[in-house]
């Protein structure tokens, strides 16, 4: 990190958990200058810290700086560039191996040219989580997430080789192996740090913990206040060669929460409300940040679901500030004193701290929901922000055979599958998947699954021969507190055994239905059905049947 310009003269030191840091302050900055920026949105407080901390007059200079605190004037309609410059860099395998890829080359590259190749290296942090490979092919089986590993080894036997070469030959360079987790759950549960450090010439920085990732879905570490989204492969590769990420100043869409959600609704039916909200307000390119009451209602892991779908409501990130619900979760996963002890000190010390009666932030425009206006939902049939209440769905689906599968007239038709003693017809579910990085590592719908489980064992109830059925969690935690409390059993007497732990039925992963129900599906042209916790529905990804 080159030394910074400072010309607001704010670089202070701060004492926390027993250490020294220094730090870019904004409280001196506003003194310094910047008038009004402690009105900032918190998300916006982030992107000027960054700035301050990185003006190197080239990049980042002293009027760039002064644009952010002009933001509280134009809102971020005035179109500026800056440069910004993320803390580290989050991949998955799928999108991370051609970085790792483009590395070696350059490797390759220097040593052709007589340089020395030990030189080539990531210049900021970069962690590639193996999570995007492994296939539903077992199910229902006491051994299906045993044989879905040792499938998942077999195919990728010499992407997995290489990647443990590069982390063994590269600095700064970390992989998470296979069977771990999901990368979002992941970042949210061990990497992210919310407030990051830097040691250099003996003396350690602190400044906000910032990401970009590989994944669209990047956006979940919004929830736990650190401040990240998606890119493509070439800019995380910039990012991770230090090169600063080039982005407008954006809008900041205010969505004010209120009140708390009632018993027996979840975090799936609000941020499925939330998506069908801002996919009406129109949010493509701008930042939304949650604030209000409502926060305080809210766990983290809620937070988290929602920030994870801010790709499917079409902003750059659902930012939620840190607060006290941040350090519990800090706390509660393992994170070590200083480091919760210093994220505490430093996000008072700026203003970056969210309590009850704090001043709200401007911002560009506003949204507002109370929280126990919400109602259980699906989204269906075939985009994320086409929500339905669930009361709603017989008469959803009957409009959708009519209007977009031109099937009216077909829908009470059965077919008998060949080989078997059952039948199909048009809106059967063929899939039910609990899946996906949004909400597996939830613990209040996670743990409501396994009591459902129990309570439909406890009524003789058995799943249909014709539905695979699949249980992948978005990291080991969640497998560990499911057999704690004995409802792992219960979810395993109805199907839903473990298959594995990464990306699976919502992004394709689902792996071939049996033969005779596939056949049955396409010979018949049925409108078949999957029912998934994932966060996207479109038509033909969740499987090609």
């Amino acid at each position: 990190m080159s030394k910074s310009l400072d010309s607001f003269n704010c670089r202070r030191t701060l004492t926390a958990g027993g250490a020294e840091y220094a730090y870019f302050d904004l409280i001196e900055a506003e003194k310094n200058g910047l008038t009004g920026i402690s009105q900032l949105p918190y998300s916006m407080k982030v992107l000027l810290e960054n700035l301050l901390r990185n003006e190197d007059g080239r990049s980042v200079t002293k009027e760039s700086i002064q644009a952010v605190a002009g933001w509280l004037t134009d809102k971020g309609t005035a179109g500026v560039e800056i440069a910004y410059r993320p803390a580290r860099v989050l991949m998955q395998d799928f999108t991370g191996v051609p970085a790792v890829v483009d590395l070696a080359a350059m490797r390759d590259a220097m040593a052709s040219l007589g340089g020395d190749p030990q030189k080539i290296n990531p210049l900021v942090p970069v962690d590639l989580v193996i999570d995007h490979s492994v296939i539903v092919d077992e199910f229902g089986t006491p051994m299906a997430f045993a044989r879905n590993v040792e499938l998942e080894y077999e195919r990728n036997e010499e992407r997995y080789k290489f990647l443990k070469w590069g982390q063994q030959a590269f600095r700064n360079f970390r992989v998470v192996p296979p069977g771990t987790g999901i990368c979002h759950q992941v970042n949210l549960e061990y990497l992210g740090q919310v407030v990051w450090t830097n040691t250099e010439d003996g003396e350690t920085t602190a400044y906000p913990d910032t990401c970009v990732g590989t994944d669209s879905h990047t956006t979940m570490i919004n929830g736990l206040g650190v401040l990240g989204w998606g890119v493509g492969g070439i800019e995380a590769e910039a990012a991770m060669l230090g090169q600063p990420v080039s982005m407008l100043l954006p809008e900041v869409i205010g969505f004010r929460l209120t009140g708390k959600l009632k018993e027996g609704v979840t975090a799936t039916d609000l941020v499925l409300t939330v998506t069908q909200m801002l996919r009406k307000k129109g949010v493509v390119g701008k930042f939304v940040e949650f604030f209000g009451p409502g926060l305080s209602n809210m766990t983290l892991a809620d937070r988290a679901t929602i920030g994870n779908m801010a790709p499917e409501y079409g902003a750059t990130c659902g930012f939620f500030p840190v607060d006290s619900e941040t350090i519990r979760y800090l706390t509660m996963s393992g994170r070590s004193e200083d480091r919760i002890a210093l994220v505490e000190a430093y996000a008072k010390a700026q203003g970056m701290w969210r309590e009850t009666g704090s001043t709200d932030p401007v911002f560009t425009d506003l949204l507002e929901l109370e929280l126990g206006s919400v109602v259980p939902s699906m989204a269906g049939p075939k985009r994320p922000e086409g929500r339905v209440a669930l009361e709603g769905i017989p008469e959803g689906f009957a409009k959708a055979m009519e209007t977009e599968y031109k099937k009216a007239a077909e829908i009470s038709k059965r077919y008998a599958v060949e080989g078997t003693d059952h039948d199909l017809g048009h809106g059967d579910v063929v899939i039910a998947a609990i899946t996906s990085c949004t909400n597996t590592s939830n613990p209040s719908v996670l743990i409501g699954a396994g009591l459902l489980a129990r309570n439909a064992n406890r009524l003789g109830l058995k799943q249909k021969p014709w539905v695979k059925t699949s249980l992948a969690p978005g990291s080991q935690v969640v497998a560990e507190y499911l057999e704690k409390s004995g409802l792992q059993k219960e979810l395993d007497q109805i199907g839903f055994n473990l298959v594995g732990f990464g990306c699976t039925t919502c992004i394709g992963n689902s792996g071939p239905l049996p033969a005779p129900i596939s056949k049955t599906i396409n010979d018949k042209g049925l409108i078949a059905a999957a029912v998934l916790s994932g966060n996207r529905n479109f038509e033909g990804r969740v499987s090609p049947d």
